[in-house]
């Protein structure tokens, strides 16, 4: 009896003690987080865009767009990978960090080096030799990031999104404040440089602030070759992405002049909303969670489908929304300026919505530590892709260039979507019915718009939202009779699965 009572006492201690939060329920919560981050940033970035595009001519955009191709071009091409590896990890990996930064800094210094120096050679490649100066200023940002607090990857690792919230609006209002003051004063391109340098800056300064993590300068051969065996599948398909996502606005730069780049990369953002939100959320909260349940399949399926379903309801509805709003949305918000662009933002819009579901795809093959799967398919799109661009954009300028975007997204997403049925064995069935519900759902929600945009003229700032509003509330009250009759299950996902318990 006496050799008992401490093991009844240790198991009461052990019940009192506070259980471990269950990973479904941080998943939700870190979603929510980002969420919110999106949704925050978006708002804003919407209003940045609106000020800065009344003020500034597709000209300035199209310069800016310059700098920030050559960027993105030596920083993808110089990509370790070594986060996502970190994050795919299961064990602890504080012994990595301080490996992986030093290969960071180093990366930002040299980043920083070729793009000072080679500015007249980009500048001049795209025929504009005010570029040059700005792609030196901007270099700085390279340098910036490489300095950056190795520790913020565990904000995305343990799912502390309410961390990553504050990370990123700290340098989004910084970069709103910074850039719209500024082309109020100075009414040409560099207000949108030197609002984005800014916003580095802070990222710089609270990488710091919220972590306690302080990288050390050391460096382990061994660690560097562990990160780099998974990290280079992530820098090959990193390259492919680039030049799939950025290959066609460097054609249609150096072909069709700076002005066009300007009109079809605002084309891309506005018709890409869904396609980069959820993207953008579904990665940063999934690969984690998927991560955590690679030896679990029937929990990681049932995750998947959950993510597809969500992502599906709420990206088609709104690719549908842009896709019949985007004149008025351009005449009201951005002038007439920007009008030429509508036909594009119509084809890429469909294209964002392919790759937004395309986008559930990528974290379950990281997750699971298959991230080839990824780099083969973006081939077969990047070569779908280049086989089109030029005689599509000959032919139709940037509306021919969306078009073959469109393309090679659709080909590569049928083989996304192929994988990860046979990865998860969610079947084509279960797969197809996340998918078709609210894609017929969409297309009479499409159809009211239309009807009422025939019958409301002219369409003017009230009434554009007005149409708003009746294609949200046709597209919900046919989503509740999807629920009821045909079991679509939509609204128990929002109401058990994402409701904090």
């Amino acid at each position: 009896m006496v050799g008992k009572k401490p093991n009844n006492v240790e198991a009461n201690n052990t019940n009192n003690l506070p259980q471990p939060e269950p990973l479904s329920r941080r998943v939700v919560r870190g979603g929510i987080w980002v969420f919110a981050l999106r949704i925050t940033n978006r708002g804003l970035g919407f209003i940045r865009t609106i000020i800065l595009a009344r003020l500034l001519a597709p000209h300035d955009f199209g310069v800016l767009g310059i700098a920030m191709l050559a960027i993105a071009t030596l920083e993808t091409f110089s990509q370790t990978g070594f986060h996502a590896a970190l994050i795919q990890k299961k064990e602890n990996v504080e012994s990595y960090l301080d490996t992986a930064w030093i290969v960071s800094v180093i990366r930002g210094i040299v980043l920083f080096l070729i793009l000072f120096f080679s500015a007249p050679v980009i500048a001049k490649f795209f025929n504009c030799p005010q570029a040059t100066l700005i792609i030196k200023v901007i270099a700085v940002s390279t340098l910036l990031s490489g300095f950056r607090n190795i520790g913020i990857l565990f904000f995305q690792k343990e799912l502390e999104f309410n961390k990553q919230f504050l990370y990123e609006l700290s340098a989004t209002l910084v970069d709103l404040t910074v850039a719209v003051t500024l082309a109020f004063i100075l009414r040409n391109v560099w207000a949108l440089v030197w609002g984005g340098l800014a916003a580095n800056f802070v990222r710089l300064f609270m990488s710091y602030m919220l972590h306690s993590y302080r990288p050390r300068i050391r460096f382990e051969k061994e660690k560097f070759q562990e990160l780099f065996g998974f990290g280079r599948w992530v820098l090959g398909s990193s390259i492919l992405v680039f030049l799939i996502t950025q290959g066609d606005d460097i054609f249609v730069g150096k072909m069709l002049g700076v002005t066009a780049l300007g009109l079809y990369q605002m084309a891309y953002l506005i018709s890409n909303l869904p396609a980069t939100e959820i993207t953008h959320v579904i990665s940063q909260v999934t690969f984690p969670a998927y991560s955590k349940l690679q030896d679990d399949l029937p929990k990681l399926r049932d995750a998947y489908l959950k993510v597809l379903q969500l992502t599906a309801f709420i990206s088609i509805p709104l690719a549908g929304g842009i896709f019949i709003l985007a004149p008025e949305f351009t005449q009201i918000f951005l002038g007439n300026k920007w009008m030429p662009m509508v036909p594009a933002i119509q084809v890429l819009v469909l294209a964002g919505l392919i790759r937004s579901i395309a986008a559930t795809t990528g974290p379950i093959f990281h997750g699971v530590g298959k991230p080839r799967i990824d780099t083969v398919w973006q081939v077969i799109r990047l070569i779908v892709l280049i086989a089109l661009i030029f005689p599509f954009t000959v032919r139709w300028n940037i509306l021919g260039a969306s078009a073959a975007v469109l393309f090679s997204i659709l080909a590569s997403s049928l083989g996304f979507s192929f994988r990860v049925i046979r990865i998860t064995k969610c079947g084509i069935k279960n797969f197809g019915k996340m998918i078709i519900l609210p894609l017929l759902n969409a297309m009479v929600m499409v159809s009211i718009i239309l009807i009422a945009k025939g019958s409301i003229q002219p369409i003017g700032f009230w009434e554009f939202f007005l149409l708003v509003g009746v294609g949200l509330i046709s597209y919900f009250l046919i989503t509740s009779l999807f629920d009821r009759f045909l079991n679509y299950g939509i609204q128990k996902l929002i109401k058990q699965d994402l409701a904090f318990r």
